[in-house]
C-alpha cells in the first residue's frame, strides 16, 4: 500500500514510478496506490501509471491498482485512460477485495535466495535451481534454467560486491529466473565482437522475453523461459 501525496510533475514523474515499480520487484500480492491526496495539474502526467505498470507487465505482473476517493480524480483517471490498464476504485476496501478475489483465480509458485558475491554462488545456483525445479516438478526446465541463472549470476558478478538476489518461480507453464543486486549499472545487450557471444546473447537466445529495472539502489535482471526454449 502506497499514499501519495504532494504535487505530481517533472521532477517527482520518474521517482514516482521508480517507487511503484521497486514495490511490484518485491512480489506482494498486489500494489494498491492511494492517489486522493495527489495534486496533478497536468493530465499527460496521470500517465506514470500506466508506465509503472507497464515496466512491470511481463515480469513480475504485479497487479497495480488505484485508490481515489473523489469525483473529479476518478474522472482524469477516466479521461486519460489510466482505468483501462491500471483499475481504480473509490476505497481501500474494494479494491483490496477485487484484488485478493483475482489473487485466488492466479497460480503461481515462487521462492528465493540470498547469495554472496563469490565466484562459487555460479554453481550455488545451479544447485538450488535444480533442487527447486524437481521440487515442482519442472525438471524439464533444468538445463535451460541452469544455462540462464549462471549467466545473470555471472553478470552481477561483475557489476557488484555486494550479496545476490535469486529467485525463481513458475505460473504452471513458464518459468523465470531474477537475479537483484545493489548498485545501477544496468544490464543491456551489447553487440557481439567478431565470433565473441556475450552472455546477454546467450541469454536473448534462450528464452522468451527479457528484461531489467534499474533504481537509484539496486539492478534487476530478469529472463521468462516458456515450453518453446526447454533443452
Amino acid at each position: 500500500m502506497l499514499t501519495i501525496e504532494g504535487v505530481l510533475g517533472d521532477t517527482t514523474y520518474l521517482p514516482l514510478r521508480d517507487a511503484i515499480v521497486t514495490a511490484a520487484l518485491d512480489e506482494p500480492t498486489a500494489v494498491i496506490v492511494d492517489v486522493t491526496r495527489l495534486v496533478v495539474r497536468d493530465d499527460p502526467a496521470w500517465s506514470v501509471f500506466t508506465n509503472a505498470r507497464w515496466q512491470v507487465s511481463e515480469w513480475p505482473d504485479t497487479p497495480i491498482a488505484l485508490v481515489c476517493a473523489h469525483g473529479h480524480g476518478q474522472n482524469a483517471l477516466r479521461r486519460n485512460g489510466i482505468t483501462r490498464y491500471v483499475p481504480a476504485y473509490r476505497t481501500l476496501e474494494a479494491a483490496v477485495t477485487d484484488l485478493a478475489a483475482d489473487a485466488a483465480r492466479r497460480y503461481r509458485r515462487r521462492v528465493r535466495a540470498v547469495l554472496p558475491a563469490v565466484k562459487s554462488s555460479t554453481a550455488q545456483c545451479r544447485r538450488l535451481t535444480a533442487q527447486w525445479l524437481e521440487k515442482w516438478a519442472r525438471t524439464d526446465f533444468s538445463h535451460a534454467v541452469s544455462i540462464v541463472a549462471t549467466e545473470l549470476v555471472e553478470i552481477a558478478l561483475a557489476d557488484t560486491d555486494s550479496p545476490l538476489v535469486l529467485r525463481l518461480e513458475t505460473d504452471g507453464s513458464t518459468i523465470t529466473v531474477a537475479v537483484q543486486h545493489s548498485g545501477s549499472a544496468k544490464s543491456v545487450r551489447r553487440e557481439s565482437l567478431g565470433d565473441q557471444i556475450t552472455g546477454m546473447d546467450l541469454i536473448a537466445a534462450s528464452c522468451r522475453v527479457w528484461g531489467s529495472h534499474t533504481s537509484a539502489t539496486s539492478t534487476t535482471v530478469w529472463v521468462v523461459l516458456g515450453p518453446e526454449n526447454r533443452f
